[in-house]
Order: C-alpha cells, then sequence, then structure tokens
C-alpha cells in the first residue's frame, strides 16, 4: 500500500478508499502512510464528506461504506473474519457510484473483496488485480480473478499509473466524489 500511495500524484483529483485487515490494537497505520503518501491519508469519521485528492483509511475495527457521498462507520459482524471488509466497502461503492467506482484488490490472505470487485464489476465499473504471481500472498487476488472477470491483472508497481491514467482518459468528466476503493492486507 505504501507503494502504491507514494506513485500516486499530489495531483490525483480522485479520492481513495482503503481497506486494510489489521487487529483491535494495532495503531499508527494512517501516520506511516502518510509519510510516504503525496495524498492526505486520513481515518474518516461517521458523516465525513467524500473530498478528491485524499486517501481514507477504514478504522480499526469498522467496516467503512459510502452513502450519498459522505462515509459511515459500521460495526456490524466481521464479514469473511474481516472488520473492516473489502466486501462491505466495494459493495457500498457499487451502489453508489455504479460504473464510476473502481476496485483495487492488492495482496492478501482471504477472499474478501473478491464478491465486492464482482459487484462493481457487475453495475459497470472497474476492476483491477494485482498480479497473483508477484503479490506477496496470492490468496486475494486469486480469490477476485476466480470470481470476477477483470479489467486488468497489473504488477503492484504498474497499478498506480494505470490509476493516474483511468482518472484522466477513462473519467474525464468524472466528479470528483467519485470512489476508488482499494485493497491490501
Amino acid at each position: 500500500m505504501q507503494g502504491l500511495l507514494s506513485a500516486l500524484p499530489a495531483e490525483f483529483h480522485l479520492p481513495v478508499a482503503i481497506v486494510q485487515h489489521r487487529g483491535k490494537g494495532e495503531i499508527g497505520l494512517c501516520e506511516f502512510l502518510r509519510q510516504s503518501s503525496n495524498l492526505a491519508v486520513i481515518e474518516p469519521e461517521d458523516k465525513e464528506p467524500i473530498l478528491p485528492g485524499r486517501a481514507y483509511l477504514a478504522p480499526r475495527d469498522y467496516h467503512l461504506l459510502i452513502e450519498n457521498g459522505t462515509f459511515a462507520l459500521s460495526t456490524d459482524s466481521p464479514v469473511a473474519y474481516a472488520r473492516p471488509s473489502i466486501d462491505v466497502l466495494f459493495e457500498s461503492a457499487a451502489d453508489e457510484y455504479k460504473d464510476r467506482a473502481i476496485g483495487v484488490i492488492l495482496t492478501g490472505a482471504n477472499h474478501d473483496g473478491a464478491h465486492g470487485l464482482n459487484q462493481i464489476k457487475s453495475r459497470g465499473g472497474l476492476a483491477l488485480v494485482e498480479d497473483p504471481a508477484s503479490a506477496a500472498c496470492r490468496e486475494m487476488p486469486d480469490a477476485a480473478i476466480a470470481h470476477t472477470k477483470v479489467d486488468a491483472i497489473l504488477s503492484l508497481e504498474e497499478i498506480p499509473a494505470r490509476l493516474v491514467e483511468l482518472s484522466n482518459f477513462v473519467f474525464p468528466g468524472i466528479d470528483v466524489t467519485q470512489a476508488v476503493g482499494l485493497r491490501a492486507s
């Protein structure tokens, strides 16, 4: 995640929502990511408006959802043993933005995100997946590829450039509140 965020330019105009599986007691990830990101990295509050050019890290032990241009936090039961869950974020992004959502699955050790990425794709959005052959843990990318007709399988180094390209060319008139959901484990 750190490498991906550091490769996005400061003028990247889409918001980025990140779900990172981490324990309840783990602290400091947001601060760590801020050190190398060109975007502001924050943990959103409930009902916080989604703004362009920011990276939003799902708070520990809360599902992160998108509702009416804002974030919503939930303590509903874990999904695929995870809270926050990628599936929950991606499903809400698919419902909110339909064909303007971009879902990205990175390395991970379970299948969380595969269903949500399929929801993004089924509503006309784009599905990008880190190449399982180069992922630190291939289970999550493999699950996403098995459940979704993905648009691209890319190395971690290729993903930021593709996101920039998509933001500038595929969605040239995009409303800056459209979500880019990223998932790393």
